[in-house]
């Protein structure tokens, strides 16, 4: 392992699963709790907030931003994109109001968080992904 992979394993062992669910509980229902006049609801679905403390954020993340994976913000994931904050990804999912005999299409994939989240609220996922291509000219 190299250096930085070795302090995030580290940062990551003394932490639980069990530390990171109650973690990623508080985190979205505070964050719920205090957005509720902008998004017109005190608490998201139990379902859907079931699912988030299940699915570990920090296994879809490049390892060097894994010990900041359950801060509520947006974390890089290379190529000048982002993973969305676990707040948003619990609200997008809740406002879909997904039902386990949906059927969901997901365009731009990225990393698969969200995917993942889905995937354990619907009957069937369907990704699709573009790789962006840059032409770069050399002479």
């Amino acid at each position: 392992m190299i250096p930085w992979q070795e302090a995030t394993h580290r940062a990551m062992e003394a932490i639980t699963e069990k530390h990171l669910a109650i973690f990623r509980r508080h985190v979205i229902g505070i964050h719920a709790e205090l957005s509720s006049d902008q998004i017109g609801k005190s608490e998201l679905d139990e379902w859907v907030l079931a699912v988030m403390r299940d699915v570990p954020r920090h296994l879809f993340v490049p390892s060097p931003v894994a010990p900041a994976a359950y801060e509520d913000t947006p974390l890089p994931i290379g190529f000048n994109k982002t993973i969305s904050q676990p707040f948003m990804v619990a609200l997008m999912t809740d406002l879909l109001d997904p039902q386990p005999t949906d059927h969901v299409l997901e365009i731009g994939t990225g990393l698969g968080y969200q995917t993942a989240i889905l995937a354990r609220l619907v009957a069937q996922i369907v990704e699709e992904f573009v790789l962006s291509h840059r032409s770069v000219s050399r002479a």
